[in-house]
């Protein structure tokens, strides 16, 4: 067990060095995460790890859909609600349907049952990989929008049809009609109990006085809470977590009231997801020499051909799928139309970044081993290797290939967007005229008898430069404490408003919600100048 722990460690630190060369060749990290899974598998005399599949569902997953619906515009998400619903429901679906019939007619004793198993698997691409490569690249605001929510969603409807295919490959027994109104009611029920436990932690937070570490601690453990609350009913915890989610992230300016809270869950949260990242592909290159010598009758270069067609399929069949979701309702709806058209360029960056990553890779994993005490659970070996071929082909070739055709298509903002150092000037301008009416209904005494209030109102009215060279100023007046202790309280008075104002900003949506977190981000910063940076 030791030696194993070690092991594991020293392959992450690998993985970490690594991914410190991605980001010096300014390459994804997601890319380098892939090709270290294949790398570890051909170290010779590594040991063979092999861990409980639940166990890896249990652990990866709810974090991992809990980060990615906390960082969700749900402004962005409603907005586009319509084109994120063909493509994490409609194109999951048709993705599924397609893999199932193309595996079941290409491998020879695959079964339906086990192409729908597959194709939940591989259908919904990775949000953290397209947005690891896009970024600093310009792309549209909608781009981004759409590929985040559409992650957000499709990781939930792929888990669904990969829980119904797991039934009906264990059971023998499938009715459509039947699985219909269970999905239904599995994901609605997986919806109210995502809600409900939400709004308990958001009391917790709200009313009972936690520390930063706390609230920190509390946000690692809402998605398991969430995820194992609605299994223990037999509904969708994926659903859950997802809900969840989407209820605490839009909440988080009410319950998160201090900058050190915001930061240390940010810097928490940031390396959680970092390092499961990571580790699951530390996890698939130590079980990939296993799993390919169980391919049984299947040689590997037959599951490496299986592999390789059926990226090709997944590939074909989002860009095919995604310009009639694109451009059909335009033609039947005025009201679409009242949108700037997305073009070809649009639909074909979104569909050209459908790279699969660690959610399909952690399902694969969580396949049993065992159906019962006696039976082997078929081809699961040759099902992960299909995976991991499938997220290698997906993030290798299209994830480098993708910034090629942004640079080709030199495609430019759709929508009437303002420019982003428009929306922080905007923005500011509201926090500073919030603070300086503040200033004069409230601490208009303050105003004549603090000088350090009365240089922040100047401060106010003045460029960032003035803003600087009062805070140089304000080191030297150590010895004023009395005025010192007011200021600072004043401070964070406006502080606490100007959240307020942001929260108020977020609903009006005439502001990204990028933008707001970015103003945000700078309140609790200068919120830290004040009150430091103890975090317990």
């Amino acid at each position: 067990m030791h030696e194993d722990l070690l092991l594991i460690l020293g392959l992450l630190l690998l993985v970490m060095l690594l991914v410190m060369l991605a980001q010096r060749i300014k390459i994804a990290y997601p890319i380098f995460l892939v090709l270290a899974g294949l790398g570890i598998s051909l170290i010779p005399g590594v040991p063979i790890l092999k861990l409980d599949p639940e166990i890896i569902f249990l652990i990866f997953l709810p974090p991992l859909l809990y980060e990615a619906a906390w960082y969700t515009s749900w402004n962005d998400f409603w907005k586009w609600k319509r084109t994120i619903s063909l493509m994490a429901f409609g194109l999951v679906f048709l993705t599924s349907i397609v893999v199932a019939f193309a595996s079941q007619s290409l491998i020879p004793g695959f079964t339906l049952a086990l192409g729908f198993l597959l194709g939940g698997i591989v259908s919904p691409p990775d949000a953290v990989a397209a947005t690891t490569v896009l970024k600093g690249l310009k792309v549209p605001k909608r781009t981004l929008a759409m590929l985040e929510g559409e992650s957000l969603i499709n990781d939930a409807s792929s888990l669904i049809v990969f829980r119904f295919a797991l039934v009906a490959v264990t059971t023998g027994a499938f009715s459509m009609q039947e699985a219909t109104g269970q999905f239904f009611l599995v994901a609605g029920m997986g919806i109210v109990v995502g809600i409900v436990g939400a709004h308990i932690f958001y009391a917790i937070h709200k009313f009972l006085p936690t520390t930063p570490a706390i609230d920190a601690a509390l946000t690692v453990m809402t998605p398991y809470i969430l995820f194992l609350s609605a299994e223990h009913f037999h509904f969708s915890g994926v659903m859950a977590v997802v809900s969840g989610g989407l209820f605490m992230s839009f909440r988080s300016h009410e319950i998160f009231k201090t900058g050190t809270t915001r930061i240390n869950m940010t810097g928490v949260w940031n390396t959680l997801i970092f390092v499961m990242n990571a580790l699951v592909f530390v996890l698939i290159g130590l079980e990939l020499p296993d799993i390919i010598n169980g391919l049984g009758e299947t040689s590997l270069m037959e599951g490496i051909k299986y592999g390789l067609i059926i990226s090709l399929i997944v590939i074909v069949v989002r860009l095919l799928w995604i310009y009639p979701v694109a451009h059909i309702p335009r033609w039947l709806s005025k009201k679409v139309r009242r949108d700037p058209s997305p073009g070809w360029k649009n639909p074909l960056i979104i569909g050209w970044a459908g790279m699969r990553g660690v959610v399909s890779l952690a399902t694969a994993l969580s396949i049993p081993v065992m159906m019962n005490d006696q039976i082997e659970f078929p081809m699961r070996n040759l099902i992960i290797f299909i995976t991991f071929i499938v997220i290698f082909v997906t993030l290798v070739f299209q994830g480098l290939t993708l910034p090629l055709i942004i640079k080709l298509t030199k495609i430019g903002e759709i929508d009437d967007i303002l420019p982003s150092h428009e929306q922080q000037a905007g923005i500011q301008i509201r926090l500073d005229s919030l603070a300086v009416d503040r200033l004069n209904e409230k601490y208009e005494k303050s105003l004549t008898s603090n000088s350090l209030v009365e240089n922040f109102k100047d401060s106010l009215q003045n460029d960032i430069k003035l803003q600087k060279g009062h805070l140089s100023s304000l080191e030297m007046c150590s010895n004023r404490q009395n005025d010192l202790k007011e200021y600072h309280q004043i401070m964070l008075d406006i502080f606490a408003m100007q959240r307020k104002e942001l929260f108020a900003m977020k609903r009006e949506k005439f502001f990204s919600d990028d933008e707001i977190r970015k103003a945000e981000s700078q309140l609790d910063l200068n919120e830290l100048k004040i009150t430091g940076t103890k975090h317990f």
